[in-house]
C-alpha cells in the first residue's frame, strides 16, 4: 500500500471504464496521521490533501504551507456554522455543505473575508440519522439555493452507508448531480474507490491506503 499502489490501481481502474486518469482527483485524506506521514506523502509530489476538522487543520497545514508550494486542501468532514470563518481561510475546496444556514454562512463570510473555496453538497444517500448530508428529498432544493447564492458548487458529496453496496448509493449520486447539471461527484474511499470510479467519481477520498492504518489513540 502506499501513494504510488492507488496511482496505479485509480489508473487501471479508469482504463477499465474508458475514463482518462487524469479526471480523478486523488484526495489523500491526512485526518489524524502523524506529521511524518503526511511529509513523506507531500515528498513523493502529493499535493491534494483532506482533513476533518478544521482545529485539527489549523495545527497541521501552515506549517506544511510555508515549506511545500501548490498544496490544495479539502475539508471532507462536516462543517459547524461557528467554523465557517477559519475554514475559508484554510480550504480551498468544502466537500460538506448540507444545509441552507451553512450554504448562508458560507456565501456571507467568504464575501466579507475576499476568499470563496469552491464547494461540493453532501447528499445522505441512505438517509442516516446519524450521518451528515442533504436527504435525497431536499437535494435538489439545496443545490438550487447553493447556485442561487453564487457559490462555485463543483458536484455532490457522499458516504455509502457502511452495510449496503456502495455502488448502489453512486450511482444514485451520479443521478441526482445529472439531473442538476452537474459533473463533480466526490464518492468513494479506500475500501471502494474503484467502484466509485466505474460509476463517474471525479474526486475519491483515499487515506489509509496511503499513510497506512490510523492511530486513534
Amino acid at each position: 500500500m502506499g501513494l504510488k499502489d492507488i496511482t496505479d490501481r485509480i489508473a487501471a481502474a479508469c482504463d477499465r471504464h474508458g475514463r482518462k486518469p487524469d479526471d480523478v482527483t486523488l484526495i489523500a485524506v491526512s485526518k489524524v496521521q502523524p506529521l511524518e506521514r503526511v511529509e513523506a506523502v507531500l515528498n513523493e509530489g502529493h499535493r491534494i490533501f483532506g482533513e476533518n476538522r478544521v482545529q485539527e487543520a489549523e495545527g497541521k497545514w501552515p506549517a506544511f504551507k510555508e515549506r511545500f508550494d501548490g498544496i490544495e486542501l479539502h475539508l471532507i468532514g462536516p462543517l459547524q456554522s461557528n467554523k465557517v470563518r477559519p475554514a475559508l481561510k484554510l480550504f480551498d475546496v468544502i466537500h460538506t455543505v448540507d444545509r441552507p444556514k451553512l450554504a448562508r454562512a458560507i456565501a456571507r463570510i467568504a464575501e466579507e473575508e475576499g476568499r470563496m473555496p469552491a464547494v461540493f453538497v453532501q447528499v445522505n444517500t441512505g438517509d442516516e440519522d446519524q450521518k451528515a448530508g442533504v436527504s435525497v428529498d431536499e437535494a435538489d432544493a439545496l443545490i438550487a439555493l447553493v447556485q442561487e447564492l453564487g457559490l462555485p458548487l463543483k458536484g455532490l458529496m457522499c458516504i455509502p452507508p457502511i452495510d449496503e453496496p456502495a455502488s448502489l448509493h453512486f450511482a444514485l449520486l451520479a443521478k441526482i448531480a445529472a439531473r442538476n447539471g452537474l459533473t463533480g461527484l466526490s464518492m468513494g474511499m479506500s475500501g471502494d474507490f474503484e467502484e466509485a470510479i466505474a460509476q463517474g467519481a471525479t474526486h475519491v477520498r483515499v487515506g489509509s491506503a496511503i499513510f497506512g492504518e490510523r492511530d486513534y489513540g
